[in-house]
């Protein structure tokens, strides 16, 4: 089982990350915000769970084990899959989800995308006394200030070549024209948003 990987970023897309490792490019599927802290050409370290099926092996990677621990569990709950796992983590952090679970506010599920009512009761059902909250202050739990989704949307919007000017200025039109995907706070909407917006013009260095 592959645990971790610790390499030389090759390339970065809006889902996906391929790190070098010894000369093997490792593809992972991760987060916006697990993204945006992956920079071509540097060296990173990711923390990873192997997803195995019939006709496929899939790494997802993870900036933290936190964020590791809670997905894992996530994804035990029937019907929700590594990709849900992911949508989950894109819009809370692990102490969100776990407080979540704990509290049962399936309010909280149903703001990703692709859960609704149904599978958020089924999720706090199944998902109850697995994960218990820390006590980590979760206000601190995501970088910057104000509005948690904006530094990492404005990071991975700059790792994938914007200057970081565009990544705001693009964020306060997206937030005039289209205030009903600011207001989900959901970083993998808001990214994709922004992305549409952004290539219709010539912001890339």
């Amino acid at each position: 089982m592959i645990s971790s990987l610790t390499g030389t970023v090759q390339a970065v897309t809006l889902n996906t990350a391929v790190i070098n490792v010894n000369g093997f490019g490792m593809l992972i599927q991760a987060t916006p915000g697990t993204l945006s802290t992956l920079h071509v050409g540097r060296e990173a370290t990711v923390h990873t769970s192997m997803v195995v099926r019939e006709d496929s092996m899939t790494l997802f990677g993870f900036a933290t084990p936190d964020e590791r621990e809670v997905f894992e569990v996530v994804i035990g709950v029937s019907g929700v899959g590594p990709r849900t796992g992911l949508a989950i983590l894109a819009v809370h952090t692990p102490e969100e989800v776990r407080i979540a679970a704990n509290t049962k506010d399936t309010a909280a599920f149903t703001k990703v995308s692709g859960i609704g009512p149904k599978g958020a009761s089924r999720i706090v059902l199944e998902l109850n006394g697995k994960l218990i909250p820390t006590g980590v202050d979760t206000a601190t739990a995501r970088p910057g200030t104000g509005s948690v989704w904006e530094p990492q949307v404005i990071e991975a919007l700059t790792g994938l070549g914007w200057t970081e000017k565009d990544a705001q200025s693009t964020l306060k039109a997206l937030g005039k024209a289209n205030p009903e995907v600011v207001e989900t706070g959901n970083v993998s909407e808001i990214l994709r948003a922004a992305l549409r917006s952004m290539s219709t013009g010539t912001r890339a260095r």
